[in-house]
């Protein structure tokens, strides 16, 4: 691959072929890899939701194996500490100096795995990092790699030994996608291939090969940021976010942060579909998973059994879309 500068839709091209690489060890999951690949363009950070077993780190694996960047893996344990996600000072007996030592943090692909199975005085280690793409200690500001991206896994909060995640740190994640226990044809292709011996420690041996460069990362990201935006689709987002705010069900609306977040995501969607201006079909496509964990529902409303999804699909039908 040539780090020269490629064309959109050479850089499109290679993008899509991720989805293929990612194929070779994960199945039945195009709507997750498409939603890392937009988190990605938009630069912005993934939130992965789902029970056991549904291959939510092996995905985040293989695509960054896909991407040839480097990434570091952090089990959230209740034990963690804040030190061991961004590096701490540690004491130099031989120069009789503190120096720091980076944590794990310092990476391109951060694979926060169980994120939720940690206090919230450990979750917070990541805000300055996600949102500033830095980590401050003892004064000193150290920028971290680009691209930088943090794919968070969790499990569904009503498991036992999880803790919420505070919504300053939700707020951080450009998309909460939700992995899906896949369906049966897929479920039966997983268990065919362990049947031949797929490993999934193992990804060389699977095939999964680098298709761009992070170079041309970078580019595609520059790409998605220059398509364009009429002011009769800005002003939908607006009026979809206000509708949250005003919506009975809602005690806590979208702020102006997630209209930033639905915008950016609906670029790079649309960027990667090969539109040079986003549309409101863009904005409708990625509205659920950008501000499906930015919603807090009204406790009678939770009571009912009334989701946040439902929320956002009926604000979405009742608001009237720019022509």
């Amino acid at each position: 691959m040539s780090d020269s500068a490629p064309d959109d839709a050479a850089l499109r091209d290679a993008m899509h072929r991720v989805r293929t690489e990612i194929g070779k060890a994960v199945v039945g999951q195009d709507g997750t890899v498409t939603g890392l690949l937009i988190a990605l363009l938009a630069r912005g950070h993934v939130l992965l939701e789902g029970v056991p077993g549904v291959a939510k780190t092996l995905l985040v694996r293989a695509f960054s194996r896909s991407l040839g960047l480097d990434t570091k893996r952090i089990q959230f344990t209740p034990d963690l500490m804040p030190g061991d996600v961004s590096g701490s000072l540690v004491y130099d007996a031989r120069t009789g100096e503190f120096e720091f030592r980076a944590g794990p943090v310092f990476t391109h692909v951060v694979l926060a795995d169980e994120i939720n199975r940690t206090p919230p005085k450990t979750q917070a280690a990541l805000l300055e990092a996600m949102e500033e793409r830095q980590v401050s200690t003892d004064g000193v500001t150290r920028p971290l790699p680009e691209p930088f991206l943090v794919a968070a896994t969790q499990n569904p909060i009503e498991h036992e030994g999880t803790y919420l995640l505070p919504e300053a740190q939700l707020d951080r994640f450009l998309l909460k996608l939700v992995v899906e226990v896949p369906g049966r044809d897929a479920e039966l292709a997983v268990l065919r291939r362990h049947a031949d011996g797929f490993d999934p420690r193992a990804l060389e041996a699977a095939g999964v090969e680098q298709t761009v460069t992070p170079s041309e990362i970078l580019a595609a990201q520059r790409a998605a940021a220059a398509v364009t935006v009429a002011d009769d689709v800005l002003g939908y987002i607006v009026d979809l976010a206000r509708a949250t705010r005003e919506s009975p069900s809602v005690q806590l609306g979208v702020s102006p942060r997630a209209t930033t977040a639905l915008l950016a995501a609906a670029k790079a969607w649309a960027w990667l579909s090969g539109y040079p201006a986003i549309t409101p079909d863009h904005v409708q496509t990625m509205l659920v998973p950008t501000w499906r964990h930015r919603i807090r529902l009204r406790p009678d409303a939770e009571i009912e059994g009334v989701s946040v999804d439902a929320i956002l699909t009926s604000i979405q039908q009742q608001t009237r879309v720019p022509l």
